[in-house]
């Protein structure tokens, strides 16, 4: 069974907006993944964002790597390994996390305007270094903080999928 995590709390008095996304785990035969560094606001994430309308959450999860750290991925299976439901502000945003295995990694990032602004960069480093590097910093916004819950969570969970030997090459 996926594990679930709630981040934030339901206000009653709230009209939330939804929002599906995917994050990725992608593991590179070194046995690194990607990290993706937001300098606005100090923090690290997994890659990922908004699946689109229509979208299927493998397309979105392919497509949000190589838009972010331009590799070229193949999602280990169709299930996620865990999943995050935020209540923020006025977003209600639940996430699903996949395993994938890089198949190429030479390509560029293709980051929008807004991404670039934010000061966004990627490096591949063992989940052991990612995850201290998600933990060691201190988010100097709302949104950072959230991202960080979220993603330790999310890494931490991927990290005992692999551990058991789950989540195995389809």
């Amino acid at each position: 069974m996926t594990s679930l995590k709630t981040i934030g709390a339901k206000q009653p008095e709230t009209t939330y907006i939804g929002r599906y996304a995917v994050r990725i785990v992608a593991l590179k035969p070194s046995k690194e993944i990607a990290i993706i560094y937001v300098d606005k606001g100090n923090y690290y994430k997994l890659p990922g964002g908004g699946i689109e309308r229509d979208e299927e959450h493998l397309s979105a999860a392919q497509r949000e790597v190589q838009e972010e750290t331009g590799a070229i991925v193949s999602l280990r299976n169709t299930n996620c390994i865990a999943t995050t439901e935020e209540f923020r502000n006025d977003l209600h945003q639940i996430s699903y996390c996949y395993l994938a295995d890089v198949l190429d990694a030479t390509g560029s990032p293709s980051l929008t305007e807004e991404e670039r602004v934010d000061g966004l960069s990627h490096q591949w480093m063992p989940i052991n270094e990612a995850l201290e590097a998600m933990v060691s910093v201190k988010p100097t916004s709302e949104l950072g903080r959230y991202i960080q819950e979220r993603d330790i969570y999310l890494l931490t969970e991927a990290k005992k999928v692999l551990e058991d030997g789950y989540g195995q090459k389809v």
